[in-house]
């Protein structure tokens, strides 16, 4: 139950709410409580004119005419008092349900890039939603029915041995026994439904992925082969559902059961008491069986409560378990940062924790404000890996890394990513129209910018000749466009950013030469006061830079400019005597 105590807060934010609620959850239950008691007179009345004790008929037609306004009105108002309670005490667990999602999808946002490596993106979705929502449970039904279960408690059952001690613990005798054979079923319910969900998600997970691979599964013809699986996937989530259904079925069944069990013995316990004279009147029979079914519900949510509980604190201490997760990428300050874009590596060693791989050894270089790095290398060599820590995605192992002559682990980190335009190898698009994805980089950008920006990334033509042009909605992950046309949205996304700093991770490796030369005289232009770093594995991407340096195995092996790296030889005059053999061929 430790794990609640983090929802606290939540509490004592929304704390009028849940009084208020309370409150109110006291005069519905109250008011409640008129009822019984009207119908027990009511038939006393019957009784008294049946033995002839009132002689006249109209006597008792006011009186049962008067109470069944009393009644009606009673419930009215019982039922106008619930409305309210339901609208404090669960619209303050929507609130903290609210709340709490933020928070951990803050949380999410903090966290560094080593977290989302070692943690699958379906669980991570699973605590932001099915785990938030159990917790949800215990703060607004969980509280609410055990709310009004003890004023139930405190006054119907002490008035009930008042007015027949006897008849009245013989009425409450089946109650424990519901509330516990409830509380196990609804633990079996609870095991058997966490089953469901791991299959259910297994199945989502399944269909996604068939989904987003349809290319690859038509283009292997593996139809066959994925429906084949998907059917036994389906069949196994139905057997489970099935033994979910099978423990679900008691549960009505028993309710009925026990509850039938507490009238049999009002009637039978009550009704000898009332020939033998121990109980002087037959409205008291009725009032209790009113009790009896007031209070079954009520006794039966025990167990269903400490059900909710059960799964409320160990959705909480899965959510707790992320909450508690320290990022391993701090901000130092908040302080405004003028960034200028020169960038220095000083021996720089870096590895990943997830693969022990070392993706960099010793590495050092220069870049002055305004001036453009290209970088070269085999697959594997640390590429990347140096984009990303200019980013700071990751801390270095070793060395420094500064921006103007700052150490980066000491600059506001917000301030150093709003002045980098990255954009990443493996292009990412979201699920919006072309101009909502642009603007990404730009929340404001007029229509003009957005155009602008299309043109300088060579993509302007592609869009216009869609039939919604800018207004086409693309499909998961950009799936809407070709390899390269996602690569140049993603340019127009970090152009129209105008940052100090534009990193380019090889995002020119799907575009045909020409429209590379393009794209590159067009950033040529516009990267004129801006520190440019470009990855690629094509010389024509590079030979135009500032400065160039050669990678491998993590290692800076050659650098320079390009007719430098021509003259010294090497790898780079290498690779570009054969790019440029082929591109005679």
């Amino acid at each position: 139950m430790k794990e609640l105590q983090h929802l606290n807060k939540y509490f004592l934010k929304y704390k009028w709410y849940l009084i208020i609620g309370i409150f109110i959850t006291i005069l519905a239950r109250v008011f409640s409580l008129v009822t019984p008691r009207l119908i027990r007179e009511s038939t006393n009345a019957i009784e008294k004119y049946v033995n002839g004790e009132i002689l006249e008929e109209s006597v008792v037609r006011s009186e049962l005419i008067t109470n069944i306004l009393l009644i009606l009105g009673a419930t009215l108002v019982a039922a106008f008092f619930t409305f309210l309670m339901r609208q404090a005490i669960i619209v303050a667990s929507r609130h903290i349900e609210y709340d709490l999602k933020n928070e951990v999808y803050r949380k999410y946002q903090d966290l560094s890039l080593n977290f989302y490596k070692n943690n699958r993106t379906g669980d991570l979705m699973n605590r932001i939603s099915e785990d938030v929502s159990k917790v949800r449970m215990y703060a607004g039904p969980a509280i609410m029915y055990s709310v009004q279960t003890g004023i139930l408690f405190i006054v119907v059952i002490p008035y009930m041995f008042t007015q027949a001690p006897e008849l009245a613990l013989y009425t409450i005798a089946p109650l424990p026994i519901l509330s516990f054979a409830i509380y196990k079923l609804s633990v079996a319910i609870n095991q058997r439904s966490t089953i469901v969900q791991q299959y259910l998600s297994k199945l989502n997970t399944f269909t996604q992925e068939s989904f987003s691979g349809i290319s690859v599964i038509k283009s292997y013809g593996l139809e066959t082969q994925i429906n084949t699986s998907f059917v036994e996937l389906s069949n196994e989530n139905k057997e489970k559902n099935i033994d979910l259904v099978k423990v679900q079925a008691f549960f009505f069944p028993l309710m009925v059961l026990l509850i039938g069990a507490s009238n049999v013995l009002v009637i039978y316990i009550g009704g000898r008491k009332f020939i033998t004279g121990e109980i002087d009147n037959l409205g008291i029979i009725v009032e209790f069986l009113l009790y009896v079914n007031m209070l079954t519900w009520p006794v039966a949510t025990v167990g269903w409560v400490t059900s909710i509980v059960q799964q409320a604190a160990a959705s909480q201490k899965r959510i707790n378990e992320f909450l508690q997760e320290e990022p391993q990428i701090t901000n130092p300050n908040n302080s405004s940062e003028d960034v200028q874009g020169a960038i220095a590596f000083k021996n720089v060693t870096f590895t990943y924790e997830d693969t022990n791989i070392t993706a960099l050894k010793d590495v050092s270089f220069e870049v002055e404000s305004g001036e453009t790095l290209a970088i070269i290398g085999k697959t594997g060599s640390g590429k990347s890996t140096i984009l990303e820590l200019i980013g700071r995605l990751y801390d270095v192992e070793k060395g420094e890394i500064s921006i103007d002559g700052k150490p980066i682990e000491s600059m506001n980190l917000e301030e150093l990513r709003k002045s980098i335009g990255y954009v990443p190898q493996d292009a990412f698009l979201f699920s919006d129209s072309i101009k909502s994805n642009i603007k990404f980089g730009k929340k404001d950008a007029t229509d003009e910018e957005v155009f602008e920006a299309a043109k300088n990334a060579a993509v302007h033509r592609n869009i216009i000749g869609f039939s919604k042009g800018y207004d086409t909605v693309l499909g998961e992950r950009g799936i809407t466009l070709s390899g390269g046309q996602k690569q140049r949205v993603s340019i127009a996304r970090a152009i129209i950013h105008d940052p100090k700093i534009l990193l380019f991770d090889d995002c020119l490796s799907a575009v045909d030469t020409e429209t590379e030369e393009e794209i590159l005289a067009n950033l040529h232009k516009i990267s004129q006061n801006k520190t440019t770093i470009i990855v690629s594995h094509r010389i024509s991407s590079a030979k135009n830079a500032d400065k160039i340096i050669i990678l491998e195995e993590g290692k800076v092996i050659q650098s320079g400019s390009h007719q430098d790296l021509i003259n010294a030889g090497g790898y780079y005059k290498e690779l570009w005597l054969k790019q440029r053999d082929e591109k005679e061929m």
